[in-house]
């Protein structure tokens, strides 16, 4: 079994803010994708509920696309958010991914984990790259929401 991925970040904003960055489709798709992939707003959909689905689609720079779908599985506003994951939609979400979010000294303690349990341990580097990239701009835009 290959080790998680355990990221922890303090955002510069209320927890509300962060809770809704991460369940609302016109701020997901600012942020999820980095700056060099483009996600089409009209592409996301959520159904934020217990056992509700979720989906997006990146534009990759390439022109290739990455479609990711998954489900709820905890939907506790503002603190815990847990979701699978998935990027073959053919295939049955599996990637557990965890999100809890504390009020911290400067604004919200994020902590994120993803299982890891189905990448194999090459993939893992990758995919916290990724996820870092993520964050950064997450960061960036609750720190300056006129943007």
């Amino acid at each position: 079994m290959t080790d998680a991925i355990v990221i922890t970040r303090t955002v510069d904003a209320p927890r509300e803010l962060v809770w809704s960055a991460w369940t609302t489709p016109e701020q997901f798709a600012v942020w999820f994708g980095t700056d060099q992939v483009e996600v089409p707003v009209d592409s996301v959909s959520m159904d934020v509920s217990p056992g509700g689905t979720w989906s997006v689609r990146m534009l990759l720079p390439d022109g290739g696309a990455i479609d990711w779908t998954g489900e709820y599985t905890v939907v506790e506003p503002p603190s815990h958010l847990a979701l699978t994951m998935t990027d073959d939609p053919s295939r049955p979400p599996r990637e557990p991914i965890d999100v809890r979010l504390e009020e911290a000294d400067g604004g919200t303690r994020m902590t994120m984990r993803q299982s890891g349990e189905h990448l194999p341990s090459e993939q893992i580097e990758a995919t916290t790259a990724g996820w870092n990239g993520f964050f950064d701009v997450l960061e960036r835009i609750l720190a300056n929401p006129s943007r």
